[in-house]
């Protein structure tokens, strides 16, 4: 896990996901095991000297069975707010437009952080979902690429009963 602090003393850690669509347009999400089980795009936290392209190819890898190929950067975004509590730190994170490599679908890999798996269409998304997964689709979707954003964390929703 890569983290540090900002000029403010706030702590921010790196992480990184990935839009992959399908040939229908629909998008892979997948759905955390524990928590609030949001729904968000496939990735996880950049490794200590890892460059954030290693740390998404590895991070999908390891939660879907699929080997991506990365065609661009979509956005940076630094997820910040006290949605989840002020002890909560910065999260930056690398979303990239990758592509399916080879064939076959995609499996549930990793059922200690993901309870699920599916494509989904972009104007009938799944909820609750993170923040950086809404922004990161709809600017995806409407074609930008090389975004710099802010996005305010959602207020923590009720935790869902498995």
């Amino acid at each position: 896990m890569s983290s540090s602090a900002l000029s403010n003393g706030s702590q921010v850690t790196s992480a990184v996901a990935a839009i992959i669509e399908d040939a229908a347009g629909r998008v892979l999400l997948c759905r955390q095991a524990g928590g609030h089980r949001l729904w968000g795009l496939p990735g996880g936290r950049v490794r200590a000297a890892e460059s954030p392209v290693h740390a998404v190819i590895r991070d999908i890898r390891e939660e879907t069975g699929l080997e991506t190929e990365i065609l661009e950067l979509i956005g940076l975004y630094q997820l910040t707010g006290d949605g989840c509590g002020a002890s909560t730190p910065d999260l930056f994170v690398h979303v990239f437009r990758g592509r399916i490599d080879g064939d076959g679908g995609p499996a549930l890999n990793a059922p200690g952080r993901i309870s699920g798996l599916g494509w989904h269409d972009t104007d009938c998304l799944p909820e609750p979902m993170t923040a950086t997964t809404r922004t990161a689709i709809a600017d995806a979707t409407a074609g930008r690429t090389g975004v710099i954003r802010e996005v305010q964390r959602d207020a923590e929703p009720e935790i869902i009963d498995a």
